[in-house]
């Protein structure tokens, strides 16, 4: 998916956006392979560039809510004092649905991609902060933790020799799933008119625009809804992989 999103231009493309009245709703051919939507789009082309959004959201807020969760799960997870009132605040969040809080920020403002990362990104990170605070705190409960105290180290040292190194397997893990997600939130978002901009080629886009047609032109529909299926499907099954490969009870029972 990665290699279609970059190369999507030399994969026999055509523009994406080039309306074409003439050639509106044609079947799939040797001319058009998936077809074309209501206004003679060619959809193979918009399928393929739509890769780009999907992939540059869900690798956007993977590594942002990762970043933001582990600053805020090691913070509260460490100092006790602040716990409280951080975790609250995270629980306050999590307990809106997450394409609800999504929809609510993107009626803020202008749909954009860029807009939509910020807000898939407000929806994930309490969840990612979550898990930090979790393995933190089983982690400053360690031997060599309480070993590091008492030679005096300092409480910064402490948390990003110790701590942070035995929490990333953890986080890049998680980091796998809040991408499938956020692919899978972008779409619904931009479904039902609250995501990307309608001229910006994306899976959930092209999806909302062929529902209309759904009943005598599926495949408008059922080739992005393949390329979103499998490509969250490849997400989830590297994240497997990496809790396998990263997990030292895991390499124990292999």
């Amino acid at each position: 998916m990665i290699f279609v999103a970059l190369f999507a231009p030399i994969l026999g493309t055509v523009d994406p956006t080039a309306i074409a009245a003439r050639l509106r709703t044609r079947e799939p051919s040797a001319l058009h392979w998936f077809g074309t939507d209501m206004l003679g789009r060619d959809l193979y082309s918009r399928v393929l560039y739509g890769a780009r959004v999907s992939l540059i959201v869900g690798f956007s807020v993977a590594a942002l809510s990762s970043i933001g969760g582990l600053a805020i799960g090691l913070f509260s997870g460490f100092f006790r004092a602040m716990d409280a009132v951080v975790m609250r605040v995270m629980d306050g969040i999590m307990s809106i649905p997450s394409i609800l809080l999504a929809v609510a920020l993107m009626a803020l403002t202008r749909g954009s991609v860029g807009n939509v990362i910020i807000a898939i990104t407000i929806a994930e990170t309490p969840r990612v902060s979550r898990l930090v605070r979790g393995v933190v705190l089983s982690l400053r409960e360690q031997a060599y933790v309480d070993a590091a105290i008492t030679c005096g180290t300092r409480t910064p040292v402490i948390v990003l020799k110790h701590i942070l190194p035995n929490a990333l397997a953890s986080i890049i893990v998680q980091a796998t799933y809040v991408c499938a997600s956020a692919m899978i939130t972008e779409a619904i978002l931009s479904f039902i008119g609250a995501g990307t901009p309608p001229f910006i080629p994306s899976w959930g886009n092209i999806m909302a625009e062929g529902r209309a047609l759904w009943q005598v032109k599926f495949y408008i529909v059922l080739f992005p809804a393949i390329f979103l299926s499998m490509t969250v499907l490849a997400v989830n099954l590297l994240g497997d992989g990496l809790r396998d490969a990263l997990d030292p009870r895991m390499t124990k029972a292999a």
